[in-house]
């Protein structure tokens, strides 16, 4: 309990005697490059082979002839907008972004760069870690959308190459019952999960005592209690909102 304690306490901080604007500015364009542009290939990867596999099998196991294939693509689309994207693509984050955020942080304590921003007055955890998030909450749902539009497109493509799903079944299916708050509550966990991750890993990192051991130890607390409050918040708002 100490922990969660000390870590609101420490998001209090992010928000006392901060510095103007267009510092702010040139720090969060910064992090938006290192956080977002540096993630895509990966968030790429992950979601187009997430898309296909989710396909093939969703296919491998529908048994009934009674079951129209479309339901194929229903499937796909559901489950990648309303978990599959958000979900996984925030949790590899975790370990890309979490582990990024914590270490530098971490490596910065160690080498007394904190301490000399706090000498020249300027509030260090605010000028080092808002920036982070506010990137984090900006390029997070983009990367989720990308995520998203992958996903379904590596499931068309892997459907329509294998001979599982026609492309005309599979276009049927997508449009089929489709619900618009499904892309906004994935954006809603986009946003939340932005948060959490970033700022556990600063809190991480901010806080670290010892050598490059420890900077190490705190990479990967960072990186685990991230993935735990994703986990934790993905059902909390799946029972709020849905």
């Amino acid at each position: 309990m100490s922990h969660i304690g000390k870590y609101f306490i420490f998001l209090g901080t992010l928000f006392t005697n901060r510095e103007k604007f267009r510092v702010y500015y040139r720090l969060v364009m910064e992090e938006c490059i290192s956080i977002g542009i540096k993630s895509v290939f990966i968030v790429s990867i992950v979601s187009t082979f997430i898309g296909a596999v989710t396909c093939v099998q969703t296919a491998y196991n529908l048994v009934s002839p009674l079951i129209p294939l479309s339901i194929i693509a229903v499937i796909v689309r559901d489950s990648t907008i309303l978990e599959l994207a958000p979900t996984i693509t925030s949790v590899v984050l975790a370990g890309k972004v979490g582990s990024n955020i914590a270490s530098q942080l971490g490596t910065m304590r160690i080498t007394e760069q904190i301490d000399a921003l706090e000498v020249i007055g300027i509030n260090s955890s605010s000028y080092l870690v808002l920036p982070k998030m506010i990137a984090s909450m900006v390029m997070f749902p983009l990367l989720i959308i990308l995520a998203g539009f992958l996903s379904i497109w590596g499931g068309y493509v892997a459907g329509t190459l294998t001979d599982i799903i026609t492309p005309q079944d599979y276009i049927y299916g997508l449009r089929s019952d489709f619900k618009p708050f499904s892309v906004t509550f994935a954006l809603i966990k986009s946003v939340v999960f932005a948060i959490l991750i970033s700022s556990i890993s600063a809190y991480q990192g901010y806080n670290v005592r010892g050598g490059a051991l420890e900077v190490g130890a705190a990479s990967t607390t960072a990186v685990t209690n991230s993935c735990i409050a994703v986990l934790a918040a993905d059902f909390l708002l799946a029972q709020l909102l849905l």
